[in-house]
Formats: C-alpha cells, sequence, structure tokens
C-alpha cells in the first residue's frame, strides 16, 4: 500500500480558485473576516443559505470517493485540551497508526500528550505551541496523513481549510464550522483539494444507535415518519469553572448565538437512520427558543462580585427546539439546552409506520411484538441488530461508553483499507447547519429556514454510510 501521500492540486491553485468564489458567500469573504473579529459581546449575524450555489461546484463530488490505502496511518492532533487529551490515547491503541504530531498553543498540554506517546513505545511526536497559529505548521508537514481537530468552535474552519489546503484528510469535532459561508467553503476545498473533511460525530457510532440503525435499514420500523434528537446537557458548572475550559469560549458563544449552538450529537444519529444525503435531505429548519435566563441566575448564584463573567449579556436560549422536515415529508425534532438544569438525554427517537424507539431510558414498541400498548424491552434486539464492530470490539476502551472508540478504530480502518468513509464533508455541513440557521429562525419568530443541498443533487443517490459492511 503506498505510505506517500497522494498528489493534490496545488495551494496556489485552489487558494486561487477560492478566492474567485469569493463574491458568491462560498471563499472567505471581507464579512466573515470582519465577523471573525467580532467582539464576544456582539451578536453574530449568520449568512442567508445560498440556493444558488448548487450550480457552482469547483471539483467532482467527494460522496464515495475512498480514502488512498496505507499501511500505516498518521495523525497530528491539534488542540490537547479535554477532549483532544482524551482522544490520543484510542489512537494509540491501533497497531497501524502513529502520532507523528501533536500542536497546542499551552505547552504543557503538549508535554502531557508528548509523554503517552512515548509511554505507548512510539517515538516522540513533534511538538508544535508557538501561539495560536502554529497548527499552520503542523499542516504543512509532509508526513501527516490526517489531522484531528479538537479546539474551540471558533478556530474549527481555519484548521480544517488548513489542513486540506496542505493535503490532509481532516476531523474535526462539533461542530465544524459556525457560518453558512464557512460550511459551504469547506464543501468546496473538500472537492477541489480531493480531502475528506469530516465531522467527529462519536454519537453516530453509539451501540444504541447503531442498532436503531440497523432496524431501522431492516425496515423493522416499517416506512420512516419521524425522529428526535438533542443535546439537553446541564453544562452551567462546567462553563463557569476557571480551569475545565482554557478560557470561557464557549461559555462566550451563548453571548453571541440565540440558536442550537451542538446539533450534531442529536441530528446525526437521526440522520443516518433516515438515510439523510443518501436517499432524502433536509430542506428547512424552523426554531423556536425560550428566554435566556439560565447562565445569568447560575451567576448570581455562584460567581463572586467582579468575576469577568458579569460584563457578559447571554442571549442565547435556554432551550431551543427546532423542527426540520426532509424531502420525503419526514420530521426530525431537534432540542438543545445546557442552561437549566436537568439529566442529561440526547432523546435518540425514531417512529415509523410500525413502531417506535424512544432512548433515555431506551425503550421500544413494535408491531406485531408488542401489544396494549405496553413499552418493550429493547435489549430483546441486542443480540440481532448489534453492528460488527460492537460485536468484535464489546467493551472498547475510552469515553462515552466506548463509542469514541468504535468512531476513531473504524475512521483510522477506512484510511488503512481504502474505503470510503462512513461520513463525509456533506454530513459535516448539514449536520451543522442548525447552529447559523435556527438563530436566523428564533430571530425571525419561528419562519422557517432553508437548508442548503450541500451534496448538489448527490443525495438522491442511495450509498452506505455508517450501517457499513464488514470490510473482508
Amino acid at each position: 500500500m503506498n505510505e506517500r501521500t497522494p498528489r493534490t492540486p496545488s495551494r496556489r491553485k485552489v487558494l486561487r480558485s477560492t478566492a474567485a468564489a469569493a463574491g458568491t458567500g462560498i471563499g472567505i469573504t471581507a464579512a466573515q473576516s470582519a465577523a471573525a473579529s467580532t467582539p464576544a459581546t456582539t451578536p453574530v449575524a449568520p449568512a442567508a443559505p445560498d440556493t444558488a450555489a448548487a450550480a457552482r461546484r469547483l471539483g467532482a463530488t467527494m460522496a464515495g470517493v475512498p480514502f488512498e490505502g496505507r499501511s500505516t496511518v498518521r495523525v497530528g492532533l491539534i488542540g490537547l485540551g479535554n477532549r483532544g487529551n482524551a482522544m490520543i490515547g484510542l489512537y494509540l491503541a491501533l497497531p497501524w497508526v502513529r502520532v507523528v504530531a501533536v500542536c497546542d498553543p499551552v505547552r504543557e498540554k503538549a508535554e502531557r500528550a508528548t509523554a503517552k506517546v512515548v509511554a505507548a513505545g512510539q517515538p516522540a511526536p513533534a511538538v508544535y505551541t508557538n501561539g495560536e497559529e502554529d497548527y499552520e505548521n503542523l499542516c504543512a508537514r509532509t508526513d501527516v496523513d490526517f489531522v484531528h481537530v479538537a479546539t474551540p468552535w471558533d478556530s474549527h474552519y481555519a484548521i480544517a481549510r488548513a489542513a486540506m489546503l496542505n493535503g490532509k484528510h481532516v476531523g474535526v469535532e462539533c461542530p465544524v464550522a459556525m457560518r453558512l459561508e464557512e460550511l459551504w467553503s469547506l464543501v468546496d476545498l473538500s472537492e477541489q483539494t480531493r480531502r475528506h473533511c469530516m465531522q467527529l460525530e462519536n454519537c453516530c457510532y453509539g451501540r444504541n444507535e447503531m442498532r436503531v440503525l440497523r432496524m431501522a435499514h431492516a425496515g423493522r420500523f416499517g416506512d420512516l415518519l419521524h425522529g428526535a434528537g438533542a443535546y439537553n446537557h446541564d453544562l452551567r458548572a462546567l462553563m463557569f469553572s476557571p480551569t475545565y475550559y482554557e478560557g470561557p469560549w464557549r461559555r462566550l458563544w451563548h453571548t453571541r448565538l440565540r440558536g442550537d449552538l451542538y446539533p450534531n450529537h442529536g441530528f446525526g444519529p437521526v440522520a443516518n437512520y433516515m438515510d439523510v444525503n443518501r436517499g432524502d435531505r433536509v430542506v428547512s429548519i424552523s426554531s423556536f427558543g425560550t428566554p435566556a435566563l439560565g447562565l445569568a441566575e447560575y451567576r448570581k448564584e455562584h460567581m463572586p462580585a467582579g468575576d469577568p463573567s458579569w460584563k457578559e449579556t447571554y442571549i442565547e436560549s435556554d432551550r431551543t427546539i427546532s423542527v426540520v422536515q426532509t424531502a420525503k415529508g419526514r420530521v426530525i425534532r431537534l432540542e438543545h439546552d445546557v442552561s437549566t438544569p436537568h439529566p442529561y438525554s440526547r432523546i435518540n427517537s425514531l417512529g415509523g409506520t410500525r413502531g417506535v424507539f424512544e432512548d433515555y431510558p431506551a425503550r421500544i414498541y413494535l408491531e406485531p411484538d408488542h401489544k396494549d400498548d405496553q413499552w418493550g424491552d429493547f435489549s430483546a434486539y441486542a443480540a440481532e441488530y448489534d453492528h460488527w464492530l460492537w460485536k468484535e470490539h464489546a467493551n472498547p476502551p475510552g469515553g462515552h461508553g466506548g463509542m469514541d472508540y468504535i468512531m476513531v478504530y473504524r475512521l483510522m480502518q477506512c484510511l488503512q483499507l481504502g474505503l470510503p468513509p462512513d461520513f463525509d464533508v456533506y454530513d459535516a455541513a448539514t449536520w451543522t447547519a442548525p447552529v447559523p440557521l435556527s438563530h436566523a429562525s428564533i430571530k425571525a419568530k419561528g419562519a422557517p429556514q432553508e437548508i442548503p443541498d450541500f451534496t448538489r443533487g448527490e443525495w438522491s443517490k442511495a450509498r452506505s454510510g455508517v450501517d457499513s459492511a464488514k470490510p473482508a
């Protein structure tokens, strides 16, 4: 297998063609640059959907395009805080993966990551700690195949862009970008550079999610009608913690946008159930938000006078509820709430003409298996519908119940064997589009916002995804 990075369009060529599209809302525009420097307390207005963008493909589709096979996958990690540090061990657990470079402006975090790599028996990685933009130098290396981005949201787009322009495949923690024009730009760059840009959506690899996916594809729910997903997770203490995040970056997004800041964990799995971008597509979103009271109330009770947070004005709705419509008429409900007290839930629901599944706790009702309106035991379906990945890795290491490891294992397997990734830049853009569009809808009192067809028509073609066949 080929160990070398394949030939890609030159950085200068891609920059020229991207710049040529700047006036269309796809490239790096002056308005986008201004938005990137907007003070944290100033709301950021999202771009309007650009329905004409579908006619401006600058490269062939990346749907179904395989990776280049290689015997060893060489990884660079950018961002070594809570998430990045937790992911290193998962890459090190795979014998065909080498962590060759790490990057974080906080030197202590890079040193901690380096110690993990060395303790695993690998050579010490190259270290990049020279400021906020040293990731450019990591991306420019010739011995990196895949870049993992686990930095604050503000920087996701810029780093993913740099990785692709330097010929690297890139995976980005949620969300992949924060503005609609950035999503279009990532789609264009992926097509131009022939590099994959993926949302690292671990919840798509949750054991229950993969069981429900296989059951949906087996027709157990009949014709699919509706689904729901959420990120309802009380993060108040963490967002005000002086040590958990590197600075207040996550809390500051609550001063900028009113909509769903983190739709991916709920949206991704339901989109997979419904084969979104693989036979159906989402076409519109209508969003509604409550008043923003939770963070200010928490601050009043827990933060001392003079704390910098007292200068912040929160506008993010404590709970957002969005309704997404698909081309086939299906309905997806999305929720987001990190500012009020409640138990954790991603909802994770799917319903069709033969029954319904609901999670948290997991329960199911299917005809003809169940009757008398009584929930059935979902575990009864485990043996038949467990995905082959979970059968091979019944007790995976790592966090979030093992889904992180399953995601990394599968992605690295696709890179090694030269397979198409289970999801791609079109899924990343689709699953993240509710960030700017829910904000726009709430500002417009719930008026529907068009969700662009990032696939430019490829969505109507059936193709594989997370419900993948086991490689030979």
